[in-house]
């Protein structure tokens, strides 16, 4: 299965050419950009580990670019994600989100049905990563 968040995510994964354009946006815009990574992607874990402080002071993608090596060399069997964030008064937040890096193998998620009072169902997911404890998903 394929976890798809952020954007460009119904697309094939980003070359680093791309990658690097992207980068190259939002930093001609001033927004700063930070990398993070986890080995549970659940859509509701929006708290990731980020690599290193935000490059609020970068102007040039290679910078940023030379980050995401650094990051994939030592968590290239997790997802990892670029942000960029918007200071900019009354706008104060993420404009941009998408996965750089996805493990080898990608488990997915499983429904979990819940009949409740009433003859009401509720369904929630569970990350299949989480089976194992962390540090040791996706063969890590």
């Amino acid at each position: 299965m394929r976890v798809t968040q952020g954007c460009f995510s119904f697309l094939p994964d980003l070359t680093d050419d791309q990658i690097r354009s992207q980068v190259q946006y939002c930093l001609d815009n001033g927004w700063a950009v930070n990398l993070e990574f986890t080995d549970d992607p659940h859509p509701r874990n929006t708290y990731w580990e980020m690599w290193g402080l935000p490059m609020f002071d970068l102007r040039d993608a290679a910078g940023v670019m030379k980050e995401l090596s650094d990051c994939r060399r030592v968590h290239g069997d997790k997802y990892i994600r670029m942000s960029a964030f918007d200071a900019t008064h009354t706008w104060e937040s993420l404009r941009i989100s998408f996965i750089v890096n996805r493990p080898a193998d990608e488990p997915g998620f499983d429904l979990i049905r819940q009949e409740r009072e009433g003859r009401r169902i509720a369904y929630t997911t569970r990350s299949y990563a989480a089976n194992q404890p962390e540090g040791r998903r996706y063969g890590g």
